[in-house]
């Protein structure tokens, strides 16, 4: 398999345990070449454990870890220079500016051109306010300035820990934007743990949903939002009559009303007999389409069935 179409992630059986927690479970990833990859699950979930083996941080106890085709952790200085992250929120000198604290990260880590300094902060947006102390920065420009500290080295993969949490909308958006540009024109891949659902869903190409340690659902975005077409969403003129109608044929299960559609369950792939009959009943069908979930919805419904209340993805 060549370099280009080898996983840019890749674990076997990875596992860590800290004294009787197994902290992760046999976790099983792939993460493609081009990807925005999603890493769900609630807190104590092994999220920011994953990571931190991923980055070498932590030895894990079983199984095998493989960034950028390397053995992680014995063979993590093949690839120094081409990961850059952001893990558990950045941390900067507050009373250094934000081109200050670039400088000093990167003749920390090795050094880099000045020109490369440059090109991070246009890139995060930041060039305006290179030459202000951090400290007067707002919480979204602290946010892409940690992006900036880990696209210091011109890395080919960028792992991201929680990179929209307290960020305001339209810190989302640039953020959100960013990711994209990233992977767009820089030919970067992006893996980013996140709590926000909807931002997810929004950005990402691939995701995974982790419970108590252990992979329960990956897949592409689509794949996991794509619904059994044993639902549908209708549109109709008069939602009371074709909930009526719905109700009394004898495929439909249950019905109910979402943002002004109608959405039923049925007992088999009928939509075309779901159409024809509410339309014989007179009922006018103005749209029909397999109803298709939220990633929301998905994540709530594996985190109940895995054990967990379901609260906030972290």
């Amino acid at each position: 398999m060549s370099e280009a179409t080898a996983p840019v992630i890749e674990t076997s059986g990875l596992t860590k345990r800290f004294g009787k927690r197994v902290a992760v479970d046999g976790l099983d990833l792939t993460v493609g070449r081009g990807a925005i990859f999603g890493f769900l699950g609630p807190n104590g979930a092994g999220k920011s454990t994953t990571i931190r083996m991923l980055l070498g941080l932590l030895r894990p106890d079983g199984g095998e870890a493989r960034v950028l085709g390397a053995r992680i952790p014995q063979q993590r200085l093949r690839i120094a220079g081409r990961v850059g992250a952001q893990v558990e929120g950045p941390a900067f000198y507050d009373y250094l500016s934000g081109r200050q604290n670039l400088d000093l990260l990167a003749r920390l880590s090795g050094g880099c051109e000045r020109r490369r300094v440059d090109e991070v902060l246009e890139l995060v947006r930041l060039r305006e306010r290179q030459h202000d102390r951090v400290g007067a920065y707002s919480h979204g420009m602290k946010q892409r300035l940690g992006i900036a500290q880990a696209l210091l080295p011109k890395p080919e993969l960028i792992i991201l820990d929680e990179p929209g949490t307290g960020l305001d909308p339209q810190g989302l958006v640039e953020v959100r934007e960013l990711m994209r540009h990233l992977r767009d024109a820089e030919g970067l891949t992006v893996f980013l743990s996140s709590h926000l659902l909807h931002e997810v869903e929004l950005i990402c190409t691939e995701v995974a949903v982790v419970a108590q340690g252990r992979l329960v659902r990956s897949g592409t975005v689509d794949e996991l939002l794509a619904r059994s077409s044993a639902q549908a969403d209708v549109q109709v003129d008069d939602m009371p009559r074709a909930a009526q109608v719905a109700e009394a044929l004898p495929y439909v299960t249950s019905t109910e009303t979402r943002d002004g559609w109608l959405r039923v369950s049925l007992n088999g792939d009928l939509l075309p007999e779901l159409n024809r009959d509410l339309v014989a009943a007179g009922v006018r069908v103005s749209g029909l389409a397999p109803a298709r979930s939220s990633l929301e919805e998905i994540y709530l419904t594996l985190m109940a069935e895995n054990g967990n209340a379901g609260g906030p993805a972290r």
